[in-house]
């Protein structure tokens, strides 16, 4: 590996988690942002296994235009009703023809989009969400680079990872997934799977904001809502404080809009448990980034990873791998205290050969750049010559992308 390719530079900075501010979001598996990321991953790794079984390979597909069209409901205390239903709009290109082979890509995408649903909201009917397919076969030019022996990059394109999470970044991931998880709805049925969690710490005290889509069929009356409120709040404050570290207290403050003197208008409740509902629109990019956070101090990729292809997309794999080598960078290499990655690609050169790999080092006291730079531009060799091992775990949906 030459300085051409792999370029090393210290930072003279002190590490996030010990600076003043750091704001950070999470959104969660029942946010309509969450849901078009998930939906359109889900419908690409399916439709790598569908080519791989038909044809032996996989084929070109982009499937992350997604957008969730919001529906209309009358939500009340004790159950309302779904006056016109969601509609998820999922397109751009997949092919559907090899060698005089063809697959039913309308037909696998519309079940896969539903067995997500069917499976991730537990509250939503078939009849309460319309599917409308809008993917078409893909451009020859681009559909070109799938049959080249070297895959090659299917667009010029800047992706930065970065570790390690900070403390502040991991306790909002743990809190949405802990939310969200079969535990805490069997505690609290009436939590909808449309968390949101937004954390702002100012030095050592961090403060979650969280938003709740309570479902209304088990909200009898106010009183019972602000009650099992009040308990989920509690719940959440314990859940987080056991699992401080260098932070010294957490406040959790939980549907601050709530107004109980507006009565049941003074109450986030959903028929279905999520906002795609009545009231809020999704789309595939606009939520979290591909390690599962909105990390507002960080230098974050622009890419919306979700549904692109794994073989050539270098916008979803660079992203991807950025973080990936800067974790196995802080694991591997001591004297690290953050990393930042770097890659850019070149259109049709080969995915293995970025145009440009740099790293961001911000070191331990008493470290120097020469003590870590042999082990980081190993370790960046090494992850590039597994890049086809890595878009193989891509397609077969091993990593999240949101």
């Amino acid at each position: 590996m030459t300085d051409d390719t792999c370029l090393l530079e210290e930072l003279k900075r002190i590490p996030l988690a010990q600076q003043r501010i750091e704001l950070v979001e999470r959104k969660g598996k029942g946010h309509p942002d969450s849901i078009c990321d998930a939906v359109a991953e889900a419908v690409s790794v399916g439709l790598c296994r569908e080519y791989q079984s038909t044809f032996g390979r996989i084929l070109h597909h982009n499937t992350d235009k997604g957008l969730l069209v919001a529906g209309r409901t009358e939500p009340r205390v004790g159950g309302g009703r779904v006056l016109e239903p969601m509609r998820l709009v999922l397109g751009d290109r997949a092919a559907s023809e090899y060698q005089g082979k063809r697959i039913a890509v309308g037909a696998i995408t519309e079940t896969i989009a539903r067995n997500w649903v069917r499976e991730n909201l537990r509250f939503v009917e078939p009849e309460q969400l319309v599917f409308q397919n809008e993917l078409k076969p893909g451009s020859p030019e681009l559909t070109d680079i799938f049959e080249r022996g070297v895959p090659s990059a299917n667009d010029t394109s800047a992706a930065v990872g970065y570790a390690p999470l900070t403390e502040t970044e991991r306790l909002i991931l743990e809190a949405e997934h802990w939310l969200n998880s079969p535990d805490f709805q069997r505690r609290f049925p009436e939590a909808g799977e449309d968390v949101k969690v937004m954390g702002v710490r100012r030095d050592r005290e961090l403060t979650l904001t969280v938003a709740i889509a309570f479902v209304d069929r088990f909200v009898p009356d106010a009183r019972t809502y602000f009650r099992r409120k009040e308990e989920m709040r509690s719940a959440l404050s314990e859940f987080v404080t056991a699992r401080l570290h260098d932070l010294d207290r957490v406040t959790v403050q939980l549907n601050t809009l709530d107004d109980p003197a507006r009565g049941e208008g003074g109450m986030y409740l959903t028929v279905l448990g999520t906002s795609a509902e009545g009231g809020d629109c999704g789309q595939v990019g606009r939520g979290n980034r591909v390690n599962g956070v909105i990390p507002l101090n960080r230098p974050i990729s622009t890419e919306a990873a979700a549904g692109k292809n794994p073989v050539s997309h270098v916008g979803k794999i660079y992203t991807l791998l950025t973080h990936h080598i800067a974790n196995v960078v802080c694991q591997r290499t001591p004297g690290v205290a953050e990393v930042y990655v770097w890659m850019c690609s070149q259109i049709g050169q080969p995915i293995n050969e970025p145009w440009i790999t740099a790293a961001q080092v911000i070191l331990e006291p008493g470290v120097g750049l020469s003590d870590v730079k042999t082990e980081i531009e190993a370790i960046v060799e090494q992850e590039l010559a597994g890049v086809r091992e890595f878009s193989e775990r891509l397609a077969r949906g091993e990593l999240s992308v949101w």
